[in-house]
Formats: C-alpha cells, sequence, structure tokens
C-alpha cells in the first residue's frame, strides 16, 4: 500500500524551489513595470509547481521502466523499489499535468494572451519528453537545455508577461539567472547519478562532461547567478545588491562540489541549491519590486 508520505517523497519536494523562484522573479519584474497582480501570479505558481511535481513523477516512471533507478542514492523512486506500480505512478504524473493545464487555460483566459495555450502544451510535452517516449533528450545529455528553456526563461517571462503584457530587460537577466540556478539543481543531481547513469546508458550532461568538468560547471551555474542578478539588476533598482547576501551560500556549495563530494554527500548539496534558488527568487524579486 502507497502511503501519503510516499507519495510526498516521490515528488521530490527538494525541486519545488525550481518553480516557485522563477514565479517569484516575474511578479518582481512586472512589479518593476508597475503591473504586479496576485491572483495571477498565483495562478502562474500554481502551474510551475503542478508541472515541477509532474516532471517528477514522470521521471520516476520513465526511469523505473527502463531499470536506471534500481540502484540509486537519494528519495524514494516509486516505480523501481515497488511501492507503487508504473501506471499508477504514470497517472499521477498525467494528473499533475492536467493540474497544470487546467490552472494555466484560468491564467490565459485573465490575460486574454490565447496564443500562450501553445507554449503551455509544449511545455508539457517537454516535462514528458525528459525521460519519457521513445527518444528521450534528458539521456542524451540536453536535460539542462530543457531546464533553462522551461523554467528558467519561459516561467519568469511568462509570469511577467501575463501580468504586465510586456517584458523589461530585468526580465530577461532575471530569467537567464534563474535558468542557470535551476540547471545547478539538475546538475547536482545528475553528478550524484554519475556512476549509475552511465551504467545504464543514460548520457547526462554530467556523464559526458565527467565529473571534473561537471563540478565546474556546477560552480559557474550557482555562483554566476548571484553575481549577474544582484549587479546586473542594479542598474534599474539597486535594492537588488541584496542578492549579493546570498555570494557566501553560493560559494560554500560550489566548494562542497569543488572538493568532490559525491553520493550521499551530494544529496544536502542538492537540498542547498534548491533553497538557495527560492531564496534568490524572494531577494530578486523583492528588490526589483521595491
Amino acid at each position: 500500500m502507497t502511503t501519503a508520505s510516499d507519495w510526498v517523497q516521490g515528488a521530490r519536494p527538494r525541486t519545488l524551489p525550481a518553480a516557485a523562484a522563477p514565479v517569484l522573479v516575474g511578479t518582481g519584474a512586472a512589479a518593476h513595470l508597475g503591473e504586479a497582480h496576485l491572483g495571477r501570479a498565483a495562478l502562474a505558481l500554481g502551474v510551475a509547481l503542478a508541472l515541477q511535481v509532474g516532471v517528477n513523477y514522470a521521471n520516476d516512471y520513465s526511469d523505473g521502466i527502463r531499470g536506471t533507478d534500481v540502484d540509486r542514492v537519494g528519495p524514494l523512486r516509486l516505480t523501481a523499489s515497488g511501492t507503487a506500480s508504473p501506471g499508477t505512478v504514470k497517472a499521477a504524473a498525467f494528473a499533475a499535468f492536467g493540474v497544470a493545464a487546467l490552472l494555466g487555460l484560468a491564467l490565459v483566459a485573465a490575460t486574454g494572451q490565447w496564443w500562450l495555450l501553445a507554449v503551455g502544451a509544449v511545455a508539457i510535452v517537454a516535462a514528458w519528453g525528459y525521460t519519457g517516449g521513445k527518444r528521450p533528450y534528458g539521456y542524451r545529455g540536453l536535460g539542462e537545455v530543457g531546464v533553462f528553456v522551461f523554467f528558467g526563461l519561459v516561467a519568469v517571462l511568462g509570469t511577467t508577461y501575463t501580468q504586465a503584457d510586456e517584458l523589461s530587460w530585468p526580465a530577461w537577466v532575471g530569467a537567464v539567472c534563474v535558468g542557470m540556478l535551476a540547471c545547478a539543481l539538475l546538475m547536482a543531481n545528475n553528478l550524484r547519478d554519475v556512476p549509475t547513469d552511465a551504467l545504464v546508458g543514460k548520457r547526462t550532461l554530467a556523464v559526458r562532461l565527467g565529473e571534473r568538468w561537471s563540478r565546474r560547471a556546477y560552480a559557474v551555474l550557482v555562483v554566476g547567478p548571484v553575481l549577474l542578478g544582484g549587479i546586473g539588476c542594479a542598474f534599474a533598482s539597486p535594492w537588488t545588491l541584496i542578492v549579493l547576501l546570498l555570494l557566501a551560500p553560493a560559494v560554500v556549495l560550489a566548494g562542497t562540489v569543488l572538493l568532490g563530494a559525491r553520493g550521499r554527500a551530494l544529496v544536502p548539496v542538492l537540498a542547498g541549491t534548491g533553497l538557495l534558488e527560492l531564496a534568490f527568487g524572494v531577494l530578486l524579486g523583492l528588490g526589483l519590486a521595491l
């Protein structure tokens, strides 16, 4: 019998900050334009969270039936562990995608920008195609590309546009920064799984780069956005300099990875990266709004 706790673990709550951060930054950018709308921001947050949960369950299902998750370090894998049947996990993934679609429809209806439905449909297809289907792009080292585009650019810019009906250069800078942090989160996850992924033929970017360069890439992805977002957006609002408070924890995370943390030692790095991204969203969003 699958318990509620099992489903929560299977949803991988450590990754949910990747969904909240872009909405916070996008709303801050909209506020900077004088057009923040909390109701639409709440709908955007619901879409982002539902998509993230859907991606996590979809990955659990797809990796599980391929045998990729048989020997993994980290949160519970529902399918691979036999805690839930593959069909049930797949249904949970599509239920989450359905919630995202309904909330997205409500958001589009509120804005009147019906062309955004196509963007939402592509996002759901990309969420499934990460590890699902016959040729999952996550198995070919393109996972970070998908994450950067959909959990960075699309999520931040979409949030801003649905509130302000326009975009600004601080929104673009924030979108790039959030995309980089989302990639850092994925890189930490995939770096932890390099040994097992390589064995089963899952050629993530971390597997392709190798541990040495993956660690360096992680360091750039986690420190770079703090500097770019804090200093770059300060030309629009000096308050965004508060983001630089995150430089110390970013350096600590980067140092931990560069010094060779692996396996279970990367689990707190994954959690810390998620919290860093959330804090970045709060501070940059607040800095732009002030």
